[in-house]
């Protein structure tokens, strides 16, 4: 629990709070918050970003779901007129009503628990979107940031990378945060392309036929896509259908979904998978 600010941190919400001073520089000196950005946080807690970003940015806005924190936060920077505070769900929260013709630069804290959810969230709205600095568990970090090949490559980093430039920017012990988690977290840049350097015909489809593949990832794709597309079908596209889904790169699922809709289309409006 903060002392100072007699708030228990809640398991529910995911909350950690950072506390550590030259953690929190580190972080100010990658976002280099300038005073015209319009910059929003997501899930400010106890403010220890906030502070920092509103001696820069005194227009800053903030997304905090834990109603209890909405007092704290209001009384702790009553001084700043211009500061915005919206106590709302950031999963459900429609960003793009914040942009008042300037893209956003998004930061935030994320709950490890809706890491995940947020962030495919966020990507549907990048294209109001300048850029995001997030401090997420390093596990999920290094999904977002994996190519081909790897053993974390999977979905989140697929879509994350069709929409965005990821650039993983240093790490975070536990004992930055009270409580401290069990897992070191990271820092990642997300900066949405101008121009996608893979677009897909239909983003519903290649969003399903990423998520067919990795729901049977340890298959191999003749099998993970065989209700999708034919071993023929695969070949013709200079796929081998012997591979496995972790080995097929973004190029390379735009191709299978583009091909699929040329051809019948799918539904992509199928459930959601972490993986």
């Amino acid at each position: 629990m903060s002392k100072k600010a007699g708030h228990q941190a809640r398991k529910r919400f995911g909350q950690n709070f950072l506390h550590d001073p030259g953690v929190i520089e580190h972080i100010i000196r990658a976002i280099h918050p300038k005073p015209d950005d319009a910059i929003v946080e997501i899930g400010p807690g106890l403010g220890a970003l906030t502070e920092e970003i509103l001696a820069v940015n005194p227009k800053l806005q903030v997304v905090e779901l834990d109603r209890d924190l909405i007092p704290i936060l209001r009384t702790k920077f009553f001084n700043y007129p211009e500061f915005r505070l919206h106590q709302a769900d950031a999963l459900k929260f429609d960003f793009s009503q914040l942009t008042d013709g300037k893209p956003l630069r998004i930061i935030g804290n994320l709950p490890y628990n809706i890491s995940t959810p947020l962030i495919f969230h966020l990507l549907s709205q990048a294209g109001v979107v300048q850029d995001m600095h997030f401090m997420l568990q390093k596990e999920v970090v290094q999904r977002m940031a994996a190519v081909s090949g790897d053993n974390n490559y999977g979905r989140l980093g697929i879509m994350t990378q069709y929409f965005c430039k990821v650039q993983p920017l240093f790490e975070v012990g536990p004992d930055a945060f009270r409580p401290s988690p069990k897992v070191d977290s990271a820092i990642v840049r997300l900066v949405p392309y101008t121009e996608l350097p893979h677009p897909a015909k239909d983003l519903g489809t290649l969003q399903a036929v990423v998520r067919t593949a990795f729901n049977a990832r340890r298959k191999t794709l003749r099998k993970a896509l065989g209700g999708l597309v034919t071993v023929e079908q695969l070949q013709a596209l200079g796929i081998n259908d012997g591979l496995r889904p972790e080995n097929l790169s973004l190029a390379d699922y735009v191709s299978i979904a583009d091909f699929l809709v040329g051809e019948k289309g799918i539904d992509g409006s199928g459930g959601d998978s972490n993986d």
